[in-house]
């Protein structure tokens, strides 16, 4: 399986010449080669995690897609046939297996409501937690952990690849932060991930990743 990081919190896998998009958000560049891409997942609501023209042009390249996401996101796309998805469900979207966990979305302020939010693990390889530090209580090959959101602190994602101890880590969520910024975050996440003996690989937007 390869993966691909796109902005901010966008990532494709492929498999077998099929597609998995996750997180198609704003922050994104148009995403216009989407053929054979058997499914979406969509963790939660606000849009730097996914937009309706983004949408669109999945299926329009792939129209039988299938896009993935919790409550929040099935009354926000409403236009979309999404399907639910909940914490502890697992889903077959040959060749990819998809495994949901967490739940809700990392505080940002008491003045802003809680949306669902869902992580999801792909074919028990990639950890995806969307915005939150869901905990999926088991070893995590590669881990995609935030770094730059109104809802972390630096501290907490370091704290994070701690207590997980992926044996691989990439820094994901970042297209809020200045060059300088995105540095400071993958020196901070390369120190923690190697506590554990893992590996820490900077990813920057276009890369890819054998996993």
């Amino acid at each position: 399986m390869r993966l691909t990081k796109f902005e901010h919190a966008a990532l494709q896998l492929e498999q077998n010449g099929r597609r998995l998009f996750i997180d198609p958000g704003v922050f994104t560049t148009p995403i216009t080669e989407a053929a054979n891409a058997v499914a979406v997942v969509i963790t939660h609501e606000h849009p730097d995690h996914w937009t309706p023209d983004q949408l669109k042009r999945i299926v329009d390249a792939s129209p039988d897609v299938t896009i993935y996401g919790p409550a929040g996101v099935v009354a926000a796309a409403s236009d979309f046939p999404v399907v639910e998805v909940r914490p502890g469900e697992v889903v077959d979207a040959a060749p990819f297996s998809l495994r949901f966990f967490g739940g809700r979305h990392a505080v940002i302020h008491t003045s802003i409501p809680v949306v669902d939010n869902v992580g999801v693990i792909v074919n028990d390889s990639l950890f995806y937690p969307g915005d939150s530090f869901a905990d999926p209580a088991e070893q995590v090959d590669l881990l995609a952990v935030p770094v730059g959101a109104p809802w972390l602190k630096i501290s907490e994602s370091i704290d994070y690849v701690l207590a997980l101890k992926p044996k691989r880590a990439f820094a994901t969520h970042e297209m809020v932060l200045s060059v300088a910024g995105k540095q400071m975050g993958h020196d901070r996440l390369r120190w923690a991930t190697e506590q554990a003996g893992g590996e820490y690989v900077a990813l920057e937007p276009g890369d890819t990743l054998d996993v």
